[in-house]
């Protein structure tokens, strides 16, 4: 390959792309990888398209090596295969949905567990048909409701999906497995920094689930590790390990206080502390009740819901929205407050929630026998030693406060931090879900059907390019891996008719030796200009053609390390391809 810079469809940028917030976004516009076409929507340019299909033979290679067999399948789907599974009401708003000339109901996939699924039983009906893996390379989408970052957070993207079938249980893990092993290999190859953690299924459905996650602080997804052992899970997965239950015997009965302008957990601990009762108050020892309102994938109404949580912890939002998935949730406003009047802002208690038979959830910390400073249901009034099992009785407990740095690691050894990732690879054991639904059996050994178990396993394409980009670039510019990069090398003749000739003739040669080179030919270009857009663009070595061409000599440069070295110009090419070849 060779791409000349003078034919080239390609216009370098100075400045930052004004809505641009993270490295890749700002790097990849750029540098003229992509562009933006509308919110969340990118075309490739050519040397954008290079990178990406870099990635995706990347993971061809590896998902072929595995056992998987490539298909296409088309990404315009009919409404009935979602109806049949739940997910066209489950995925809600994030769904494109459209309709033909006649007014039948379709989707642009956001993935496509249903097709694959129909595609293998109307293909297969024998045990000895099993196991199969298959895998498609295609565009996805996704109606984001806040497309951001780039290629990111996008709501049409590039993303592999591929889908195992086995007879059994035990098939199923070994197809699991073989995926999980094969993503290691492919995210090593594509040089990125990443962590496999515990997820959550979601919309997708399953049981085993984990994510793999380019860690990088520009990451929208939040993950913890444990300071003594590999237990790393997201932040949606993390599981708060509940203290055992207290006796109720001997306890202080609840008596309500009037504790005016304590509207706030922090008011409510300063005043208490101040109001002489010989004991002294922190915010753990409070029960926050935090209203939110939530609607069931089709339904027209909303309904309430109560999280009772410790007052020194905040409802984390997406935690909420993933335990509650497929259902919407949203915060209360003034209507919902005025139709309720029970819900007396600040000073919301248990008792009112159960007695109006609002859904009340608690924080897995709020076990029997544990004493509570709480709302008393009255303006100005809180209750004080309230106790769950005595006084109250939840609906359950619901697993949604803040995960903090410090906090108990739930497999009881050492403590949990924090750090921000950048999802680019989930794997799912799905089990039957889809199988059931769509009633895929195959004729076992025995000669009796046996339902089919599958497996999910996706691979952000387009999203992986922007997480190197994120964990592999300088104050300069991007710098490219070299299983990935545009080219291998980038040949720069820094602007006078002789060296342009030269680097021309030495890109060829490079290019006869088996390289992919870009070679910098423009005329009239200064070469400080050429030098900056050799760094921005990031291929992994440069060789420049400049001054020290009247004196035989040659500079090639490595783009990650910063090293220069003068080459004679007959060693050169010999060099470069020792350089690119390791």
């Amino acid at each position: 390959m060779l791409l000349r810079m003078s034919t080239l469809f390609l216009r370098t940028l100075r400045e930052d792309p004004a809505d641009a917030e993270v490295p890749s976004h700002k790097l990849l516009v750029r540098g003229g990888y992509v562009r933006r076409a509308a919110p969340g929507i990118y075309s490739w340019l050519p040397l954008g398209k290079i990178v990406l299909e870099n990635v995706a033979r990347v993971v061809r290679e590896e998902m072929d090596a595995m056992g998987g067999q490539e298909v296409l399948l088309p990404a315009l789907l009919p409404r009935e295969f979602y109806e049949t599974t739940g997910r066209w009401d489950d995925y809600g708003p994030n769904l494109f949905r459209l309709q033909d000339r006649k007014g039948a109901d379709y989707l642009l996939g956001p993935t496509h567990e249903e097709l694959f699924t129909l595609l293998v039983k109307g293909e297969y009906s024998s045990y000895k048909d099993f196991p199969v893996v298959l895998y498609q390379i295609q565009e996805k989408f996704r109606d984001e409701a806040r497309p951001r970052a780039g290629v990111l957070r996008g709501r049409e993207f590039h993303m592999k999906d591929s889908y195992s079938f086995d007879i059994d249980d035990e098939g199923l893990q070994a197809s699991y497995d073989a995926h999980r092993a094969a993503y290691q290999r492919i995210f090593e190859r594509l040089g990125l920094e990443y962590v496999i953690v515990s997820a959550t299924s979601g919309a997708m459905g399953g049981s085993a689930s984990e994510e793999f996650l380019a860690v990088a602080p520009t990451g929208e997804d939040t993950f913890v590790r444990s300071t003594e052992s590999d237990y790393a899970a997201n932040v949606e997965a993390v599981t708060t390990p509940a203290p055992a239950a207290r006796p109720l015997d001997g306890l202080p009965e609840a008596v309500v206080h009037h504790t005016p302008g304590t509207a706030t957990i922090q008011t409510l601990v300063d005043f208490l502390n101040g109001a002489g009762l010989g004991r002294d108050f922190v915010e753990a020892d409070t029960l926050k009740n935090v209203l939110v309102k939530t609607r069931a994938p089709g339904a027209d109404e909303w309904e309430l819901l109560a999280v009772g949580l410790p007052g020194d912890r905040e409802v984390d939002f997406k935690r909420l929205e993933a335990a509650l998935e497929p259902a919407e949730v949203a915060l209360l406003d003034e209507s919902d407050f005025a139709a309720n009047p029970f819900l007396v802002k600040g000073y919301i208690g248990p008792r009112a929630l159960l007695d109006n038979k609002v859904r009340y959830l608690v924080d897995p910390r709020v076990v029997t026998g544990t004493a509570w400073v709480t709302g008393a249901d009255r303006d100005e009034h809180h209750v004080i030693d309230l106790v769950a099992g005595r006084d109250f009785t939840p609906d359950g407990t619901i697993d949604v406060a803040e995960v903090r740095d410090g906090d108990p690691s739930p497999d009881g050894k050492g403590t949990l931090y924090t750090a921000r990732g950048i999802e680019i690879g989930h794997i799912f054991q799905l089990g039957r879900k889809y199988t059931d639904a769509f009633q895929v059996d195959a004729l076992g050994s025995d000669g009796k059907p046996k339902r089919i178990t599958m497996g999910s396993y996706g691979i952000g394409v387009s999203r992986a390019v922007a997480s190197v980009v994120e964990q592999s670039h300088d104050d300069k510019g991007i710098v490219w891996p070299r299983e990935i990069a545009p080219a291998d090398v980038h040949v720069v003749g820094t602007g006078k008719g002789d060296q342009i000739e030269e680097a021309l003739r030495i890109a060829g040669e490079l290019r006869d030796q088996g390289l992919r080179v870009l070679v910098d030919d423009r005329k009239g270009v200064s070469p400080g200009v050429k030098f900056t857009d050799a760094e921005l663009l990031g291929v992994p070595t440069s060789v420049i053609i400049g001054r020290g061409l009247k004196d035989g000599l040659v500079e090639l440069r490595d783009r990650a390390t910063g090293e220069r070295e003068e080459v004679a110009l007959g060693d050169i090419v010999e060099r470069t391809v020792a350089a690119c070849r390791g």
